[in-house]
């Protein structure tokens, strides 16, 4: 791809760069650790990864991490897997996201908002009293460090309450939203075995009412090692039968203690979108958690005390946990439990006006079903205080970019950014001091020896490569739930290239260090030895009108063919005809190449996703080479199971 000298979409001030976070923090490192003074990011990137040990315990010490017990040193082990962070130290990560109740405890920590768009506060002060007494009734429930407590609840502050509680005793948290079914639930919950479950008996999603008390009864039913259920009221039903009350417990004035945990301590477990097999538990640490959201929502998201930040997610997808960790910076996160376009598509942008949010994060679809829906936000809302729209779940397209520029603000920080459930973190993307290019992240982050390799390990630039970490980074996984000789870990990340963190993903690394995600490399198109990435398609196709949603595939055929089929999901009213057809396969021809035009274009009733909003593409791909259903995907992670009922008909069909 070309990457020849475009101009930037946006650029910070220097007044903006001089006051960014990550430029006290060079400023610092060079006088206390040994960075670089001068040459900008580029500079202070490439310290970060070739001094990784210095980084991180500069990282700690501008934190001011509080270490009950001192480290031996930074890495003891640094061989991926099994990488060895601060051997020696303890710590609390809940100690460290209260901190600010000492300093500003009558300020909003938390700002709730439901569908009727009207923020409740809860100040500091309320958390770490409401964390405190929760924290006390679980260890009189004989919760102890390591024991797994589990949320069945939405976007809620209890939520975060029970979440935090539970890292104050050294248990394990893990939480799944209550639009998940109760096989999706089971196959996550029963892997850790929790001793503790929250739940609520309902929710509201686009102006209606969910009864959600038949799947917390099975869920009791399924799950033998609860010792107790604690009842949350959100539709105001009484307490069913042997259930706890959530004001009972958080009723105490009392103040948290925290335990003390080794470094690796288990925090939570977050699940992988698992489309085959069993969702993968994946467990990360009290102390790689803290310090890589201490850098990169101090440092990458320029987040403090003054700041809001709001991210549209459920309890259901590593976001949530990430917009919790904004607890760390002292900043007030914006909790938003309902549907992401009630009353209307634009609604996002208007709880944002409401909170005052400075950083609005949100999902690349989002952003273009805005476009599409011809919403205007800056017309229609006051963002005058928000300064960065940051977006994830997919590669937000070139008009995208453009959109949020025109619509927003052309003085507007626009950070595509890209990580996994993996790490519940980014390796690329917002960087306050740097450029926005169209269509690219703008850098890898501190720490993240990010590279583009070919199939031979060798890195590349200005070409399409795999996303590989070479280096750790102190929230990869300290290991999954019950893989107990590590082989399911191992082999999730490290197989391709020994020793080396392989993500799954194609990507360009730019000559200019910026970033380009193609989607995933495990669904890649390749024709003809070229390989291609779906995101690119998609942009394409649905920036017509027509289409509401598409989804590619590449299909290796058993006389040694390749089929590319584009399924098209059309808009109301919209017909796929001679014209729509030459339409869509000139726009792919024109936009990208001759190449990637389909074999076919089919349309469907709809794309399915994963429970978290991605499409799915590697379970229709198997779909259409033959696998059954039952064995081609795990059904409890799948939006809608009997979108894919259509492509397994298909395949039969077509023999």
């Amino acid at each position: 791809m070309s990457t020849v000298n475009p101009s930037p979409l946006w650029q910070p001030t220097p007044e903006r760069i001089a006051h960014a976070r990550i430029t006290k923090f060079q400023a610092w490192a060079a006088e206390h650790h040994g960075a670089p003074a001068h040459g900008g990011y580029a500079a202070l990137h490439r310290w970060s990864v070739d001094e990784l040990d210095t980084f991180w315990k500069a990282v700690t010490e501008w934190f001011d991490v509080r270490f009950s017990t001192p480290y031996a040193r930074v890495l003891g082990d640094r061989s991926m897997p099994g990488a060895e962070w601060f051997p020696g130290a303890t710590l609390n990560y809940a100690e460290h996201a209260l901190r600010a109740a000492g300093t500003r405890a009558d300020e909003p920590a938390l700002l709730y908002v439901d569908e009727t768009h009207e923020p409740t506060p809860v100040s500091w002060s309320e958390l770490r009293r409401q964390v405190g007494s929760l924290a006390a009734e679980l260890r009189a429930l004989g919760v102890r460090p390591g024991d797994r407590v589990s949320g069945y609840l939405p976007n809620v502050p209890q939520a975060v309450v029970a979440l935090l509680a539970t890292a104050a005793v050294g248990a394990v948290w893990t939480s799944c939203a209550p639009d998940f079914g109760a096989r999706s639930v089971l196959d996550r919950f029963q892997q850790v075995e929790p001793v503790v479950l929250f739940t609520v008996d309902g929710y509201r999603y686009g102006g209606k009412e969910h009864d959600r008390r038949d799947v917390v009864a099975q869920l009791r039913g399924e799950l033998p090692t609860l010792r107790a259920v604690v009842h949350i009221p959100l539709l105001g039903t009484e307490a069913p039968e042997g259930a706890l009350d959530w004001s009972t417990l958080t009723s105490a004035d009392v103040d948290p203690v925290f335990e003390p945990v080794p470094f690796d301590h288990p925090l939570w477990v977050l699940y992988s979108s698992g489309t085959t097999g069993l969702p993968k538990a994946i467990v990360q640490s009290q102390g790689g958690i803290l310090v890589e959201h201490l850098k990169q929502l101090g440092l990458h998201c320029d987040l403090g005390t003054e700041d809001r930040f709001f991210w549209y997610t459920s309890t259901g997808w590593m976001m949530w946990n990430f917009l919790v960790s904004g607890l760390l910076t002292g900043t007030t996160i914006v909790l938003y439990d309902g549907s992401p376009g009630h009353p209307d598509t634009g609604a996002q942008w208007r709880i944002a006006e409401r909170t005052g949010a400075t950083l609005f994060g949100t999902s690349a679809a989002y952003v273009m079903a805005c476009r599409k829906a011809e919403v205007h936000p800056s017309r229609d809302a006051d963002l005058t205080r928000v300064r960065c729209v940051a977006t994830t779940g997919s590669p937000l397209p070139p008009d995208g970019f453009r959109w949020l520029h025109d619509e927003v603000s052309e003085d507007l920080w626009i950070a595509s950014v890209s990580g996994g459930t993996d790490v519940c973190s980014c390796f690329a993307g917002a960087v306050p001091t740097l450029p926005v290019y169209i269509g690219e992240l703008q850098a890898a982050g501190l720490g993240t020896d990010l590279q583009s390799w070919d199939a031979s390990g060798r890195p590349v630039t200005d070409e399409v490569g795999e996303l590989v970490v070479t280096n750790p980074m102190p929230s990869m996984p300290v290991r999954f739930w019950n893989d107990p000789d590590g082989s399911r870990y191992h082999d999730s990340y490290f197989d391709t290239y020994p020793g080396v963190w392989r993500h799954g993903d194609w990507i360009t690394v730019t000559a200019r260090d910026s970033v380009v995600i193609h989607g995933r490399s495990d669904s890649t198109l390749n024709r003809q030895g070229v390989r291609m990435g779906s995101a690119d398609i998609y942009e394409a196709v649905e920036r017509l009108p027509e289409i509401k949603e598409s989804l590619v595939i590449g299909v290796e055929q058993p006389d040694g063919g390749y089929w590319m089929p584009l399924f098209v999901h059309l808009a109301p009213g919209a017909e796929l005809d001679e014209a729509l057809l030459d339409r869509i396969k000139r726009t792919i021809r024109e936009q990208l190449s001759p190449r990637h035009v389909p074999d076919e274009v089919i349309e469907v009733p709809g794309v399915p996703h994963t429970l978290t909003g991605k499409r799915i593409e590697v379970p229709v791909k198997r779909l259409l080479q033959g696998t059954p259903l039952d064995k081609a995907v795990n059904a409890g992670s799948v939006d809608d199971v009997e979108l894919l009922k259509f492509y397994e008909r298909l395949a039969r069909e077509r023999g």
